[in-house]
Parts: C-alpha cells; structure tokens; sequence
C-alpha cells in the first residue's frame, strides 16, 4: 500500500469521526430517553385529574390537572413520613451489613492461602440451591431470634446474599498476586491489605453490590408482612400496598350502602396507583448518581506497573 494511499485512508476516517460520533450519541440520546419516558409518563399521570384520565385515557398533555392523587395518599399524614423514615433506616443499615458482611466472606474465600476457602464456598453456594423453606425461617427469625416487630427482622434476613458472596469473589481473585504481596513485603497484615489494598481497588464491584442491596432494601415488603405488626414501624412499600388494598376492597364492596357513594366518587383509582409508584421510586433514583460517582472512580484506582 502507497504512502498516498494511507494517507488518503486516514482523511476519509478522519472525515468520518464526527459523522459516526453525531449518530452514536444519537442513538445514546433516544435510549436514554426511551429508559426515562415511563417514569415521566407515570409522573404525569399522577397529576392528571381522575375524571379527565376516565374520559380521555392516558394522555402525555392532560386537559386537567390535579394533586387529588397526591392529596389522597397523604391523608395518611404522619404515618406515611414514619413509613418513609422505617424504609430509610433500614436501607442504609441493611446496605453497610450486607456491604460488610459480603465482601470480607467474599475475600477470604477468595484467597488460595484460606485453608478452608472449598468449604465455605460450597457453604455458601448450597444456600443458592435449597434453602429452609418460609415456616422454619419464620421460627428463627420470631422465635429463637426474637425479632417480632423489630427493624432487624427487615434487616438481617436480606443481610447475606450467596449470590453477591459469589460476585465479589469472583471480583476479588482478579486483584494481581503482586499487590498482595506488595503489602505483605510492607509488613501489613491480612486486615490491614485487605482494607488498605483491596477495597479501594474493589469500588466498581463494591458498588454494584450496594446498588443491588440497597434497591433489595427499599422495595422489600414481603418481610415488613411476616414480622411487623405494630403500625409505626411499617416501611413505605408495606404501607403503600395496605392503601392499595384498602381501595380494591372499597371497589369490591362499590354495592355496601355503609360505604356511601360519596367515597367512590372522592376517591382517585388509577391516578393514585401512578402517586405511589412516583413516591416509591422517586427517592431511590437518588442513589444511582452517587453509586455512578463510584463506579468511575474505581475504574481508575491503582495498578500494577510493569
């Protein structure tokens, strides 16, 4: 190939750079807005009047709007600012446990110098096959553990995933040999690389367990069902499934003259469904950008030089 030739190559895929660059953050553009249009669509919704969504169906431009949905669900009052604190508390402290608990389970089994690394990795891959069954785990966790109405019985038993134990460690071998020892020629213990050396290169594994458990946290409601009885301590999908519950049974019974016409017709159906998915959702999108921050700022930490 010819000096000419090359260069005329290189001109026509300089030429072509920009005119690729323009469709891929195109197409980037209209999936992103592809991922975000049913979250503004239920948005809308919740803020579209009942009778004008009865009459006109669902509509990005509503003729009418309303915070009747809004007004609705927040008749709950205090109750629903204490679901929302119950939910809260639990994710941030569900989060750090299950953070903690997973990656240092996950290092050692990851370590070829753990006599018992076979082990423990079988220990924790056979809870992935079979596990006890609804009716014993319910006896542990309100009998032999007492947690009945207690905010570690929504905590603990979403506390250790095999699955994430089996990520991290898979994370955790790919860390070169080099660097473990580089800190025991520096005269650090197993705690002292694992925390100084390993973690902070860890932060993209670190962060996708987190990102899975804190959304485990924040939508569990089967468990807030089994272990709390006492109102002021139910969490926020638990309370928004009661409302939901409340209305199909006001719905079922449209025809009990106790209940009185004037209920039905005060009361939003569809647009208050859309609220709740809006105040269950909305807040927990907060935490993508800062696992993002993480992301990125692990894949830049530390190497090994050649």
């Amino acid at each position: 190939m010819s000096a000419q030739t090359v260069r005329r190559s290189y001109r026509d895929a300089h030429h072509l750079n920009p005119l690729w660059n323009v469709i891929f953050h195109l197409v980037a553009a209209i999936f992103a807005l592809l991922c975000v249009f049913p979250f503004i669509f239920v948005t809308i919704i919740s803020f579209t009047d009942e009778t004008t969504l009865a009459a006109n169906g669902y509509s990005l431009f509503p003729e009418k709007w309303s915070l009747a949905a809004y007004s609705y669900l927040f008749k709950a009052g205090d109750q629903l600012l204490r679901s929302y604190g119950v939910t809260i508390a639990v994710t941030v402290v569900g989060t750090a446990i299950s953070l903690i608990v997973t990656a240092l389970f996950a290092y050692a089994i990851s370590r070829k110098s753990f006599k018992y690394r076979n082990f423990f990795s079988f220990f924790a891959f056979f809870t992935m096959l079979f596990n006890g069954g609804l009716v014993p785990t319910y006896m542990v966790v309100t009998q032999l553990l007492g947690l009945k109405d207690s905010l570690w019985a929504l905590i603990l038993p979403l506390a250790v995933n095999a699955f994430y134990i089996m990520i991290m460690r898979t994370f955790f071998t790919t860390i070169p040999d080099a660097i473990i020892e580089s800190g025991r020629i520096d005269g650090a213990g197993e705690f002292g690389i694992f925390m100084r050396l390993v973690l902070p290169l860890s932060l993209p594994g670190l962060a996708t367990i987190a990102l899975f458990s804190t959304l485990g946290y924040w939508n569990d409601w089967f468990n807030a069902l089994l272990y709390i009885d006492n109102p002021d301590m139910v969490p926020l999908q638990s309370m928004l499934m009661r409302i939901e519950n409340s209305m199909q049974f006001i719905l079922q019974n449209s025809n009990n003259p106790s209940l009185g016409l004037g209920v039905l017709q005060s009361m939003p159906q569809d647009t208050s469904r859309m609220a709740m998915v809006v105040l269950a959702t909305g807040p927990i999108i907060l935490a993508y950008p800062f696992f993002q921050r993480y992301f990125v700022q692990g894949l830049t930490i530390g190497a090994v030089k050649e």
